[in-house]
């Protein structure tokens, strides 16, 4: 007569196998941790090393780069994916800034300056998406077009940060993700190498000429075409001593001095940002790590808690044995407080995104906007600087119609 207790059919057997192979995997798992980078490598900034003559030197103009709002609202449930519009609207004037920078350290362009608008005429003119930014990782998507219309890069960019970029105790203050900017100088500088002397001067050409027909479109209209490649070209040029081309350079000068007053304006924003920017993203940093540790701790916590709770489901009810059944009891009491214990975690994830919260309201307080002292008038920039920047072009015109002596009417 055999005993029924001492054998386990088929499907217990297996059944038992496979929880003793689940709960193994799940052991190597839950000792697991997550890994921080320690050092990042640097690509340093290439130089131009020959003088280059004045008449190839291309201005470049960095836009306020696009905050991104749009993608902030559509990842905003993902909660590693740490957004903050006061926090990107800082970026996006802080970023180009430090990249105005680096193109000035490659020492291979003319005049380089953060400009109001992708409106402005210039020689090569650079915009930027911020994709993501939260003192761990930053992805940015950068566009670089000429005057002509050639567009020199489309092209995304990210970089990780060491966890020693936010030592207070290192002695250079050097931004945690200054490669992407280095990356993007030397993108830029490769390209303009690729350029023969009179494709340069045709960059040159077309943005002065554009500019002159913001301006006189009926007198200058019709000096540029477009070619095959749907780029600007110069069909024809002003006389060298054109009376209205010396106005119009006259103009285009103190278009430059205005600018050149936002430029004192952004570098004096950036200044002011500096400091509380990399405590926040010292913060931010910090803050990002423990959430991904306590999703981690959550995920692995819930992962052994429903292995453990469904072991003691096999063990009560495939078992006839006190003992069997007890330690199916315990394991399913163990697996209800793991599962417990992950949704703490993950609650206690949600109150580290509520700290990044207040500190991006406490860096908005931080950079409140600034007063600009021109030669004639004070100008608060209450609005966005594009905005003033489209006054500015309107009160050119009018200096413009006053020195040709036009009615004040646009042609």
């Amino acid at each position: 007569m055999h005993n029924s207790n001492s054998r386990q059919s088929p499907i217990t057997a297996f059944g038992q196998r496979w929880l003793v192979a689940l709960l193994s995997c799940l052991v190597v798992l839950s000792g697991c941790s997550s890994t921080t980078i320690k050092t990042t490598e640097v690509v340093p900034v290439v130089q131009q090393k020959q003088e280059i003559a004045e008449e190839l030197l291309l201005d470049v103009g960095v836009t306020v780069f696009n905050p991104n709002h749009q993608q902030s609202l559509e990842d905003e449930e993902d909660e590693e994916n740490i957004v903050f519009p006061e926090v990107r609207n800082a970026e996006a004037k802080y970023f180009p800034n430090l990249l105005v920078n680096t193109l000035q350290i490659s020492a291979g362009w003319g005049a380089v300056r953060v400009v109001p608008s992708k409106s402005t005429t210039v020689d090569l003119l650079v915009h930027g998406t911020i994709l993501h930014s939260d003192g761990e990782l930053l992805k940015l998507h950068i566009d670089a077009t000429d005057a002509t219309g050639k567009q020199w890069l489309s092209k995304e960019y990210q970089a990780v940060a060491s966890r020693y970029s936010y030592d207070p105790k290192r002695k250079a203050q050097v931004d945690a993700f200054q490669t992407i900017y280095n990356q993007i100088a030397n993108d830029l500088l490769a390209f303009k190498k690729t350029l023969s002397k009179p494709e340069i001067l045709n960059v040159r050409q077309v943005a002065e000429l554009k500019f002159a027909q913001g301006f006189a479109p009926q007198t200058f209209g019709d000096h540029l075409a477009t070619n095959e490649q749907g780029n600007l070209v110069v069909k024809r040029l002003p006389a060298q001593n054109d009376p209205m081309m010396t106005r119009i350079r006259n103009i285009r000068e103190r278009d430059y001095l205005f600018i050149d007053t936002m430029q004192e304006y952004y570098s004096t924003f950036a200044r002011d940002m500096e400091r509380p920017y990399w405590q926040w993203r010292q913060e931010s940093y910090q803050e990002v790590m423990a959430l991904r540790e306590m999703k981690r701790q959550a995920r692995d916590r819930m992962a052994m808690g429903t292995a453990a709770l469904v072991a003691g489901i096999f063990g009560a009810a495939n078992s006839s044995s006190m003992v069997t059944r007890t330690a199916g009891g315990v394991a399913m009491a163990g697996g209800s407080y793991m599962i417990k214990s992950g949704l703490d975690k993950s609650a206690e994830s949600k109150m580290h995104i509520e700290a990044l919260q207040e500190l991006g309201d406490s860096l908005e307080a931080s950079i409140a906007p600034s007063v600009i002292e021109l030669e004639d008038r004070t100008v608060t920039l209450s609005g966005t600087v594009s905005n003033q920047y489209q006054q500015w072009k309107e009160i050119l015109k009018e200096i413009y119609r006053l020195e040709t002596g036009q009615q004040s009417k646009t042609q």
